[in-house]
């Protein structure tokens, strides 16, 4: 078993990462290039929101296993977990990886494996971080090791599912597989796959890039639906009672920074070929303007022209902090271009991001004639309307969730709109 690690990225998957390790009792250094992001962890504090990560992180330190700077240190393992964003025409940024990896070569030394957990276009592996690695004079597959593995998590519920998901483990050769799926073994409980590297990378992408399509067609059928006077939610869940049918959700977009992100890659390495792949992405980068619009639509079918919106939620899923290629962020630029007023709002997203953002839900709805849920937050299924009745100017909520009491909004005489669904109350 390897003594010490070196995690390189200390966001949403490298620092959890690394301290699960630390908690399972190997010695690991963390580095980020963000300074204020270390200096908040050596002092026990989070910059980022997840479950669990408080009480495990406070662990890690007081044991003395866990230990963060700007630099890395030598180790016996060096995990690259850094982001791997697009770029503005869609194609994949790989600055991030390549730099990551430029820092780690003056500390490698002898029997080293560097594993990368990033999600990235097939073959970065042998097309990015090899050249870079093979600067260093150790030789590569017999006194250097190299893997990608890579994370499998959803935000909200890292910590279980870094131990109870199956892992995909691809070397660039048996050796750097076998040492990987060792180290792995420290906490992971579901099953480790072996493949090579590149199929490895393809294999993550895929698992996003379903999804992508799979909401893209959902948010088809919530348009269809719109039309033809539907609940879009009440037939998709019908459908799903069959046994081969698994059909997504809609919704105001696609965020995050895999699936909004990851079918770009195929687009990018084969444009002629992932037609329905890119055709999914642009039907879910359509959504936010869609959801602008209709709100928009909505107070002008009232006779609002001058409408006022509280925009309830900025991150790009329910109960989390993370505002990566959120759509919220989006439907907020459409509702400026639309010259419609708003104040957005999310009880997680604790500092002020956007010019008409509050941490006050009361500000939030002053006056408004609209809300509009964009984000599935627990505070927001379980938000009272008495709360926020008296402070608007007008009784209409838009659901694009399908995530409130509906029954109770209408009995508090709020009319209540739904994405995929034509049919609204009428106060």
């Amino acid at each position: 078993m390897s003594k010490k690690l070196c995690v390189v990225g200390l966001g949403y998957i490298g620092l959890p990462t690394a301290v699960m390790f630390a908690n399972h009792g190997l010695k690991v250094h963390g580095v980020d290039i963000n300074e204020k992001a270390v200096q908040l962890i050596n002092n026990k504090q989070l910059h980022i929101e997840e479950n669990g990560l408080q009480d495990r992180l406070v662990s890690a330190i007081e044991s003395g296993h866990f230990t963060a700077s700007t630099e890395p240190v030598e180790a016996d393992v060096f995990i690259i977990a850094v982001p791997s964003p697009i770029k503005a025409d869609k194609t994949a940024n790989l600055d991030y990886v390549r730099e990551a990896t430029e820092s780690i070569v003056p500390f490698l030394k002898e029997g080293n494996l560097v594993i990368l957990e990033s999600t990235v276009p097939p073959r970065t592996v042998e097309d990015v971080m090899m050249p870079v690695l093979k600067t260093s004079p150790l030789e590569i597959g017999t006194q250097l090791f190299v893997s990608h593995s890579p994370e499998r998590v959803i935000p909200g519920r890292v910590f279980e599912e870094l131990v109870e998901n199956d892992r995909i483990v691809g070397g660039i050769n048996e050796k750097s597989s076998q040492l990987t799926v060792d180290l792995y073994k420290t906490f992971v409980k579901g099953n480790i796959h072996v493949t090579d590297a590149t199929t490895a990378e393809m294999v993550k992408v895929i698992e996003n890039t379903y999804r992508d399509v799979n909401i893209a067609f959902a948010n088809e059928l919530a348009k269809v639906s719109e039309k033809i006077g539907v609940n879009a939610w009440e037939a998709i869940k019908l459908a799903n009672y069959h046994p081969r049918v698994n059909i997504h959700l809609p919704g105001p977009g696609v965020g995050g920074h895999c699936i909004a992100v990851d079918p770009w890659f195929l687009v990018e390495l084969q444009p002629e070929l992932a037609k329905i792949i890119s055709l999914s992405r642009q039907t879910n980068d359509s959504m936010p303007e869609y959801t602008a619009l209709k709100a928009k639509q909505i107070m002008e079918e009232k006779g609002i022209n001058n409408g006022r919106v509280a925009v309830l939620g900025l991150a790009f899923k329910g109960n989390i902090d993370d505002m990566r290629e959120s759509p919220s962020v989006e439907v907020v630029e459409h509702l400026e271009k639309l010259g419609v007023d708003y104040t957005a709002y999310d009880p997680h997203i604790k500092q002020n991001n956007l010019a008409k953002q509050t941490q006050s839900l009361e500000e939030a709805v002053n006056h408004a004639d609209l809300i509009v849920i964009l984000t599935d937050h627990n505070e927001f299924k379980t938000l009272d309307p008495k709360v926020v009745e008296g402070s608007m100017r007008t009784k209409m909520i838009f659901d694009t969730k399908n995530c409130i009491d509906r029954t109770l909004w209408e009995d508090n005489q709020f009319d209540v709109f739904l994405l995929g669904d034509s049919k609204h109350s009428e106060v």
